[in-house]
């Protein structure tokens, strides 16, 4: 049956909630056995592109121009020599290697130019998986746990972590930054601010946040809720 005009998907000026509903997919240049939907690009006024990337069996995605993080979330992908499961996740630096799923598979793609820093290099590729990555408390909350993907170091001007919520916890403030965020809901689910507006969100969800965006959540259900989120730093 159809919708009839209703969707979750709200788009404002500093915010744009993406859910599966209103999901377009379409080629990305020079892919094979597979397509994007992009959730956010500099159209919207985004200095990264995130989209995902599904692949049929024997997909590509071509070396892109610019740094490349890639976080499997079903199947199996190459990348960086390496075949990588859900949960894995590979960075790559510009036009470094093509990305190939021989059985298939989907991943969450962040591509962004990258931003040299005077006497600091910029870093070779790597991979890793989630699950290596020992969690830390968010500012001290137990039931918030943060995993950092990529180094903090000055070789990478931008930052990707996964953040788990047991159920009922929430941020213990409301946040407003000069960094941008893509948000891609992994599991579970609960409330979001953005702005002024509040919205339900679940697995499956994408956000973009624009600097400057006031921005809290709360997990709600009996799961915990689990998101992967990308931010731009260590550059002015």
């Amino acid at each position: 049956m159809q919708s009839l005009g209703h969707t979750r998907t709200a788009h404002r000026a500093n915010h744009f909630l993406h859910t599966p509903d209103a999901f377009v997919r379409a080629p990305w240049p020079g892919m094979k056995n597979a397509t994007a939907i992009v959730h956010a690009a500099p159209a919207i006024g985004a200095r990264f592109t995130q989209y995902t990337a599904e692949f049929a069996p024997a997909g590509e995605l071509p070396a892109a121009q610019h740094q490349r993080f890639v976080y499997v979330l079903d199947g199996e992908i190459e990348a960086a020599g390496v075949t990588l499961r859900p949960g894995g996740f590979a960075y790559l630096p510009p036009s470094v290697s093509a990305i190939a799923s021989p059985q298939g598979g989907r991943a969450a793609i962040i591509e962004k130019p990258y931003i040299a820093l005077d006497g600091v290099a910029p870093s070779s590729s790597f991979t890793g998986h989630e699950n290596a990555i020992v969690p830390q408390p968010l500012m001290g909350d137990p039931d918030l746990e943060v995993r950092s993907l990529i180094p903090a170091h000055p070789a990478f001007d931008f930052a990707v972590n996964t953040m788990t919520f047991l159920p009922g916890a929430a941020l213990q403030m409301v946040e407003a930054h000069v960094m941008e965020h893509g948000l891609l809901f992994l599991e579970g689910g609960g409330i979001y601010r953005l702005g002024d507006a509040w919205y339900p969100v679940t697995q499956g969800d994408f956000i973009y946040m624009a600097p400057y965006c006031p921005q809290w959540f709360g997990a709600l259900g009996k799961t915990p809720a689990k998101y992967l989120i990308y931010k731009d730093w260590n550059r002015a």
